[in-house]
């Protein structure tokens, strides 16, 4: 497999009280960077890239990741896991929100949303 460039890696916490997480990782030093009702990113300020995700029920899929992965080509991504044979739980799709992405499941069962942006 050729080198693939990750972007980022953020972990996504499954939160029936976004309001109360944000709040709590702001304690940490985390400033709100995306707000989509749904889905709220918190970013470092000194370290953009050091984010948490906090999300309610997902705008388009039917589970929930537990952690995301920034990629250069999600494309080539996709057809490497596929053709090594993972499970793949959500499709490789463009969302109305400027991702493109598809969610797989890792040997732990965790489920990864593998994303690039458009």
């Amino acid at each position: 497999m050729g080198h693939m460039s990750i972007r980022r890696v953020v972990p996504d916490i499954s939160s029936e009280a976004i309001d109360e997480s944000r709040e709590f990782y702001e304690l940490l030093g985390f400033e709100e960077v995306m707000n989509a009702g749904w889905v709220v990113t918190l970013a470092s300020p000194d370290n953009p890239t050091a984010q948490v995700t906090l999300m309610g029920p997902d705008a388009s899929a039917a589970v929930q990741p537990d952690l995301s992965v920034e990629v250069s080509d999600v494309d080539a991504v996709h057809a490497v896991l596929v053709a090594a044979g993972a499970e793949i739980v959500h499709p490789l799709q463009d969302e109305t929100w400027g991702v493109r992405r598809f969610f797989v499941r890792d040997p732990n069962g965790r489920v990864v949303n593998v994303l690039g942006h458009r």
